[in-house]
């Protein structure tokens, strides 16, 4: 399915918005690689609030750093998903990650949106590793003056190949819902945060998303990206590294890894072993707040990181990572300022896994055309 060349707004592509030109029902869907969330949030009485949350495991495979290894599978999987959630043809918010998704901060000279988007594209070999253009959908927001020349503007610019999000596109489609907005992991979790923590003009915050094979950052001021980086480890790594320590299948690994050991007398050294396996993850953390302190141009320091997804449940790991980093550190709350329905039967099941659901949380927040 072509997607042409429909750009919205940056904290989504929101390549469909621009069609669609609907204020009806929207849904959040978030596939990992480990899982397919899918989550519903009205807007009652001003508040939002959560009336549908339904989640199906996906098979190890089906997704590859990103990319859709099996379509097939992938369908099959949201077609159930949309069948138990009761949501068939209605609209939905997804988002992408990885690799295949770049994201960039350039300067250029005060100019409107037409002459903005050529003068990307006549310097996008300075930004993107793409030789045709053509087959790129990109997107970009101004930002805001730049702090050292008042005559340059910063923009964020993001840009995916064309057959990567058309491959999502089909997916969902072909699984029966309608693709409205297409965001990015990063900035989903920017929409999360906006909505549910109170935070100053000055504030600088480190959002980050351990999911099963990719991690996401997002650092944050006054609610605005100002650097974004995505890495290929995440909680399968913990779990790849307990199957091949203990002989294990990759499901009884994960669960150990979830659970622990049955003998008591053995969680404690079991919870240092398990930290031990998830070093490489938090050095590649150290490596990217390290560069971006290097390369910012503000003197605000971070003030706080925010973890979310499956592997950030790590036991001792937001401790681990805050004597790392030397920089507080807590677990994701999307609920603080979105309830949850009274009647939703998953409502307890929610509070206690909410840092895993900040992203599908952010996606649901989305309308289309609201920015």
């Amino acid at each position: 399915m072509a997607i042409g060349d429909l750009i919205g707004k940056i904290s989504g592509l929101d390549v469909w918005g621009l069609i669609a030109g609907k204020k009806g029902k929207i849904v959040g869907l978030d596939i990992g690689s480990h899982a397919v969330k899918l989550m519903q949030i009205s807007d009652k009485g001003g508040r939002a609030t959560v009336e549908k949350y339904r989640e199906i495991p996906l098979e190890k495979g089906v997704l590859a750093e990103g990319a859709i290894a099996d379509l097939g599978k992938l369908v099959e999987a949201i077609k159930r998903l949309v069948k138990e959630a009761r949501c068939q043809g209605m609209g939905v918010a997804m988002s992408l990650s990885g690799q295949s998704v770049i994201i960039k901060k350039a300067p250029f000279r005060d100019m409107d949106e037409h002459e903005l988007r050529e003068a990307i594209l006549e310097e996008a070999n300075k930004y993107f590793p793409f030789d045709n253009m053509d087959e790129v959908n990109f997107d970009f927001q101004v930002l805001g003056q730049n702090i050292h020349n008042p005559n340059l503007l910063d923009v964020v610019i993001v840009a995916a190949k064309k057959e990567f999000v058309e491959s999502y596109v089909e997916a969902v489609t072909l699984a029966g819902l309608k693709p409205l907005i297409l965001d990015v992991d990063s900035f989903a979790l920017e929409t999360m945060y906006e909505r549910n923590y109170e935070y100053d003009e000055q504030d600088l915050v480190v959002l980050i998303n351990i999911g099963a094979s990719i991690t996401n950052i997002n650092v944050v001021k006054n609610a605005t990206s100002v650097f974004t980086r995505d890495f290929s480890l995440g909680g399968n790594y913990v779990t790849e590294a307990i199957e091949a320590q203990y002989g294990l299948s990759f499901e009884e690994a994960e669960k150990l890894k979830l659970y622990g050991p049955e003998d008591t007398c053995q969680s404690n050294d079991f919870k240092h072993e398990i930290l031990s396996y998830a070093d490489p993850i938090v050095l590649e953390i150290e490596r990217s707040i390290d560069y971006f302190r290097s390369t910012y141009e503000g003197n605000e320091d971070i003030k706080e990181v925010i973890l979310s997804g499956g592997g950030a449940l790590l036991s001792g790991f937001p401790e681990e990572l805050s004597d790392r980093l030397r920089i507080p550190v807590s677990l994701a709350n999307p609920f603080r300022n979105v309830v949850l329905n009274r009647k939703l039967s998953e409502a307890e099941d929610l509070k206690h896994m909410a840092p895993r659901l900040a992203v599908v949380t952010g996606l649901a927040l989305r309308r289309v055309g609201d920015k």
